[in-house]
């Protein structure tokens, strides 16, 4: 259906940015009735929320005339949780009032304070800002709410999850009694709907989100891999899922850093944000992202808030969510405004449980997959290359004649097609080999945790190449098993490590996944085979010592092991190197230190 009617200047601002009709959302503000009206509004992120309320609040402002006319204090104000939202609804507002001739101020933290009260004593018509900022100019005397017609709150869930909640009572508090309360938020709880109960006039509720599906222009995949090669994995699902724009998503800033680091490192052309960098720094990475100067953003949620990229066809979240909302959030960064995208989950297999949680609570369907490896990518690159423009489109007609005749003469067909995939080849990042993971989700029977402890268990027999000459130990035996054979503490049962060997049970439920494991490991991993049980009974028998670090190396990655049996095995593999422990050797300072080694490893 057509956009119902609206003011002329902005139904041709809509019409020259190719609006057609309108979402669900813009439809429903947009009631004849609710002229006028307070709205509660619940809607999803790419919903086409500023457009909507930038509609809704219109004839507040402009009334019956063509042009906006001069103000000495801004007449509507909207808030919004983070600085890019704030931009970007500026920037949405901006082109729908270009005829009008609005002056709209942005109040935003970071950016030079004393420009912000210039425009606004100077006289802007709209004021788009974050809580914290709005509040320092309305304390200073800057920002003037005495002819506000119009409140907005866009996203009022975020803002009340940051602690916003004393800023926003204080621009509400300050605003005129009779002025307009737009309030939209993705879900409204409890503590929205006492913030509606005090600050609106019987509003009229509006939900676009119940009854709908969420996001269902998003395919959702979990890709399971080892805990300890979370960040290699990653680098092969950018790969795979190649798009134009993609968002990594990490629980913290240190991890923010250490991802980019990564791809940086790989060839990725990469930018990171993350709440510690400077507005302007910020700017810049969005910037880039939108130009195709950069084509991967990795970032924590809440320096992801509010970033609109149209290009964005892919987010990859490196951490799992710590809830359903964060995981619908960064999901919803894709997909929007009826385009398709792609959300991957990693999943480190000891992080599925919490996983599957988020997943049902979110009431996301996705697909299981394996880390796809370098011969998958490679026959995606093949693909991608056969339909890529440059051969399927039209033919550049500035390239000379000559060159094209003079390569034609000198090389076959067969020569220059190799020199073509070569040549596509070299600008693509560099793909990990990875050994796969077993994507069936573990049974969750009464297997207890064995390893040694005078618990018998039913379960397989394996025989690992090291022994008592080699001063094989529990202490690493056990997170080394766990990371080449993708298993857990748990899933190891009884030990016995004798003199050239060492013997073990893994539980029946987990053999498929330690065979697949094992059999992709590298070749210069110490050997495990299949073996018979042991006669006499299967007591573990404990030796002394470390291994032999020529074998055991750290885990790549800076994940962690599982159980964070993974770093574990690092450090004994490196105390390895140089031997046991010996008196003879260091003095005495030099054997504490050695002793409070060993005591935190």
């Amino acid at each position: 259906m057509p956009f119902p009617d609206t003011h002329p200047a902005l139904t041709r601002a809509l019409a020259t940015r190719g609006y057609e009709q309108p979402t669900p959302v813009q439809e429903a503000v947009l009631e004849p009735a609710l002229e006028g009206r307070d709205l509660l509004v619940s809607a999803q992120t790419g919903s086409g929320k500023t457009v909507a309320f930038g509609l809704a609040f219109s004839s507040d402002l402009l009334g019956e005339g063509d042009q906006m006319a001069p103000t000495k204090a801004p007449l509507a104000l909207v808030i919004a949780p983070t600085r890019e939202l704030a931009m970007q609804v500026q920037a949405e507002l901006s082109w729908l009032y270009g005829e009008t001739g609005a002056r709209i101020a942005s109040c935003i933290g970071g950016t030079d304070a004393r420009r912000e009260a210039r425009a606004l004593t100077s006289g802007a018509h709209i004021v788009v800002g974050t809580p914290g900022r709005l509040c320092d100019h309305l304390s200073r005397g800057k920002l003037n709410l005495a002819a506000l017609r119009v409140v907005v709150l866009d996203e009022a869930d975020e803002m009340l999850d940051m602690g916003f909640r004393e800023e926003l009572e204080q621009l509400l508090d300050a605003s005129p009694k009779d002025r307009r309360t737009l309030l939209f938020s993705a879900t409204i709880a409890r503590e929205i709907a006492s913030l509606a109960r005090r600050y609106q006039k019987e509003a009229k509720r509006i939900d676009t989100v119940s009854g709908q599906k969420q996001h269902a222009d998003i395919t959702h995949r979990c890709v399971v891999t080892a805990p300890q090669e979370v960040e290699r994995s990653l680098v092969n699902v950018l790969r795979y899922y190649e798009s134009q724009t993609a968002m990594v998503f990490c629980n913290t800033r240190l991890l923010v850093n250490q991802v980019q680091a990564a791809l940086l490192e790989r060839g990725f052309a990469s930018v990171a944000i993350s709440g510690e960098m400077g507005q302007n720094e910020r700017s810049r990475a969005i910037e880039s992202l939108r130009s195709g100067a950069a084509r991967v953003c990795v970032a924590t949620d809440v320096a992801a808030r509010g970033i609109d990229v149209p290009a964005l066809g892919l987010v990859v979240h490196a951490s799992v969510p710590s809830s359903s909302d964060t995981f619908l959030h960064r999901s919803g960064r894709t997909g929007r405004a009826g385009r398709k995208g792609v959300s991957v989950l990693m999943v480190p297999f000891n992080q599925r449980r919490k996983a599957e949680r988020v997943l049902a609570q979110a009431r996301v369907k996705a697909e299981w997959e394996p880390v796809p490896t370098a011969e998958a990518i490679a026959e995606k690159d093949a693909q991608r290359l056969l339909e890529d423009p440059i051969l399927t489109g039209e033919v550049d007609a500035s390239v000379p004649e000559e060159i094209v005749a003079k390569l034609v003469e000198q090389f076959d067909a067969a020569h220059l097609a190799r020199a073509l995939v070569g040549f596509h080849k070299a600008h693509l990042p560099r793909v990990e080999h990875i050994r796969p993971v077993s994507v069936e989700p573990p049974t969750r029977g009464a297997v207890r945790e064995g390893t040694g402890r005078g618990h018998d268990m039913f379960g397989s027999w394996f025989r690992l190449g090291v022994g008592r000459s080699e001063k094989a130990d529990p202490k690493w035996l056990i997170p080394l098993i766990c990371r080449l054979g993708g298993v857990q503490k748990r899933d190891i049962g009884s030990i016995r490590i004798q003199q050239e060997d060492t013997l073990f049970q893994i539980s029946d439920e987990k053999v498929a996944r330690f065979n697949a494991c094992c059999a992709g490991a590298d070749k210069d991993e110490v050997t495990i085979e299949p073996a018979e049980a042991p006669a006499g009974g299967a007591g573990p028998r404990r030796g002394r010592g470390g291994p032999p670090g020529r074998r055991f190396g750290a885990p790549k990655g800076r994940f962690g092991g599982p159980g964070g049996g993974g770093r574990r095995e690092g450090r004994e593999g490196r105390e390895g190197r140089s031997g046991p422990p010996s008196s003879k050797r260091r003095s005495g300072p030099a054997r504490n230190g050695e002793k409070s080694s060993r005591r935190r490893s």
